[in-house]
C-alpha cells in the first residue's frame, strides 16, 4: 500500500478536525520540522501541519537519521503556540505520543507503549518517535513544533545498523495499514488533548502512568553517562526520575535510557 498522500485529499481529509488550520503537503522534503518553522517564523497559525510522503535529511533525538522508504509511513509536523513558559514545553511531547498511542488503538485496535522520552513502541521494538523543537524567549513560547515519525507499511526488521530493534504497524497488525485514516485519527486525538491543556489539564501524570520505562531498571548513556538505577517517575518538566543504588534521585533531561530485560525494580 504504497498510494501517495496529496495536498487534495488531505485538504479534503482534515478540514473537519478543530485544531488543524492550514496542510501544507510536500511528496518529498528534507524534513518536515525544517519546513515548518520556516512557516512558523512567518507567523503561520497554530494548527498548521507539514506533510511528506518521503524525507531525505529526517531527524531524530540527537541528530539520528531518521529511515522510511518514500510513501511507507507518517510523517508530519505540528505547529503549536501555547501559552507556555520554556520549561513546561515537554507537554506538546507528552500530549502528542499520547494522541498517536489513542489513535492506534482506536483507529487499528492496536496496543502500542511509549518510551521515555519520545519513543512509540511495541513489545521492545521501536514503531514512532517524536521530535519537539521550541522557540522562546526567558518567559514564554514563541512556538512549539512536534515531528512526528511512524512506521506504517515497511518492515524496518530489514535494515541493518538501526540504534534499536524496529517494527511496523503493517507488521503488527499483520496487513497494510491506510496511512490516510490513521493520520486524520492522530491529529484528532491530538487536537482533543492539546484543547484539555489549554484548559490547564496537564498531560504530564498521565503521560508518566503510559511510560513503560517507569518501573524498570534503566541504564543512562549521554546526558547522565553510566547512570544506573530504577525509573520511579517523571517530573512535570519531563524529565525522568532514576533512583541510584544508593537511594539517591537523578534528573535525567537528556541521554539514552536503555532497559535491562533482566530485572524489573
Amino acid at each position: 500500500m504504497t498510494q501517495t498522500l496529496g495536498q487534495d485529499t488531505l485538504d479534503v481529509l482534515l478540514r473537519d478536525v478543530p485544531f488543524v488550520t492550514e496542510v501544507h503537503y510536500l511528496p518529498a522534503t528534507t524534513s518536515t520540522n525544517d519546513v515548518l518553522k520556516g512557516l512558523a517564523n512567518q507567523g503561520a497559525p497554530e494548527g498548521t501541519i507539514v506533510v511528506t510522503d518521503e524525507q531525505t535529511a529526517g531527524r531524530g533525538r540527537l541528530d539520528r537519521r531518521w529511515i522510511a522508504p518514500p510513501a511507507s509511513s507518517l510523517l508530519f509536523s505540528v505547529l503549536f503556540r501555547p501559552a507556555l513558559t520554556a520549561q513546561r514545553a515537554h507537554a506538546l511531547t507528552m500530549l502528542c505520543s499520547l494522541g498517536v498511542r489513542d489513535a492506534v488503538r482506536d483507529a487499528l485496535g492496536l496496543a502500542v507503549g511509549l518510551k521515555w522520552p519520545n519513543d512509540i513502541v511495541h513489545q521492545g521494538q521501536k514503531l514512532g518517535g517524536l521530535l519537539t523543537e521550541i522557540d522562546a524567549d526567558s518567559e514564554s513560547l514563541r512556538w512549539g513544533i512536534v515531528g512526528m515519525g511512524i512506521n506504517v507499511n515497511w518492515d524496518p526488521s530489514a535494515i541493518s545498523g538501526l540504534a534499536q530493534p524496529a517494527t511496523s504497524l503493517s507488521n503488527i497488525a499483520g496487513a497494510p495499514v491506510p496511512r490516510q485514516g490513521l493520520l486524520k485519527a492522530i491529529l484528532q486525538a491530538i487536537s482533543q488533548r492539546y484543547a484539555a491543556l489549554k484548559e490547564g489539564v496537564s498531560p504530564a501524570r498521565e503521560w508518566e502512568a503510559a511510560l513503560e520505562t517507569v518501573g524498570q531498571r534503566v541504564v543512562v548513556e549521554g546526558g547522565a553517562e553510566g547512570l544506573e538505577g530504577t525509573a520511579v517517575g517523571v517530573a512535570s518538566d519531563g524529565a525522568l526520575l532514576v533512583r541510584a543504588s544508593s537511594g539517591q534521585i537523578h534528573r535525567v533531561l537528556v541521554g539514552d535510557v536503555s532497559i535491562r530485560p533482566d530485572a524489573k525494580g
